[in-house]
């Protein structure tokens, strides 16, 4: 019978003591694969042949965490250790729980870095997917989410709100997924019914993303369902008017709108950018938020920057 690989978590210990070895081979090899080395260059090697979810050394290793494991016991060694990289720091002669705990700790927040990541991917992608069906480069949702991000931090938002707009913004328009596309790539003008249909991917949109507490997704529902409405209370499907609508459906309506304007599409050919430019500006207290087309104007060297980067 084929054995089941092992899939405990791999542990690097580095020490140049086989003595100190030893004891963490004792500590930890119950719940864990360990591998070993006694001096840095084998470490290194050892790490990029085997790729181990941790380390435990008294030497940085950029790019993985590491706990360092050291007789120097003061604070300014623990100062020191933390500046070169380290994520911990544990004295010798090691206590068995203290390792087993903060081996555990820097593991879990190791998997919850990489379960973000992977939900990011999944989301920017769920994005493109919708993009593809309204334009066949799926370039626009990147344009238009680095064109949301920009307008952000010039409103003065934190860059980490910036960043997880980035990634929100991308699933804007994922409700044209339930839109026919013998309507959503129409060459011409929609009629009445068509319209109808086409104004039902805000909430279709919503509903695939669903309902979230916080994060990423609960920030992309909110842009998905109010990216379409407008300052002035004309916009759609709610009818939501002023500062009722979301701060972040009224950053991406504006960044949504200036890329619609300067890309081809199945119905137009793609507007001179300042021409887009001064429509946004005419739109101001209409269609957007007043404030926001204020700073959107002073940004047009970086939006060209991010055209240019993702030209079609």
């Amino acid at each position: 019978m084929t054995q089941a690989p092992d899939q405990r978590p791999r542990l690097l210990l580095v020490d140049d003591e086989p003595t100190n070895l030893q004891v963490l081979r004792h500590v930890l090899q119950a719940d864990y694969r360990l591998l070993f080395a006694t001096d840095g260059a084998r470490a290194l090697q050892v790490a990029r042949e085997q790729q181990p979810q941790l380390i435990l050394l008294d030497i940085m290793m950029p790019g993985i965490p590491v706990i360092f494991i050291t007789a120097l016991n003061d604070s300014q060694d623990e100062t020191a250790g933390f500046d070169a990289g380290a994520v911990d720091y544990i004295t010798k002669p090691v206590s068995p729980p203290v390792v087993r705990a903060r081996v555990r700790t820097h593991l879990s927040l190791v998997r919850v870095d990489e379960l973000r990541e992977t939900r990011l991917q999944i989301v920017q992608r769920l994005g493109r997917a919708a993009e593809y069906k309204d334009n066949e480069t799926g370039l626009h949702v990147i344009r238009m989410s680095h064109f949301a991000q920009l307008l952000v931090l010039a409103a003065g938002c934190s860059p980490a709100w910036a960043e997880d707009l980035l990634n929100a913004a991308a699933m804007h328009d994922v409700g044209k997924i339930g839109i026919p596309d013998a309507v959503l790539r129409k060459p011409g003008p929609l009629d009445a019914d068509e319209w109808a249909t086409m104004r039902r991917h805000p909430e279709i949109g919503a509903e695939i993303i669903g309902e979230h507490p916080s994060g990423v997704l609960q920030l992309a529902r909110e842009i998905a369902l109010a990216h379409h409405e407008k300052w002035d209370g004309s916009g759609y499907p709610r009818g939501l008017a002023g500062e009722a609508i979301p701060l972040s459906a009224r950053i991406v309506a504006i960044a949504d709108v200036f890329d619609a304007l300067t890309t081809r599409r199945p119905y137009k050919e793609p507007w001179p950018v300042q021409e887009a430019m001064s429509h946004i500006a005419a739109q101001a207290g209409k269609h957007f938020d007043p404030a926001l087309v204020a700073l959107f104007a002073p940004l047009l060297p970086q939006l060209l920057e991010i055209r240019a980067r993702w030209a079609e």
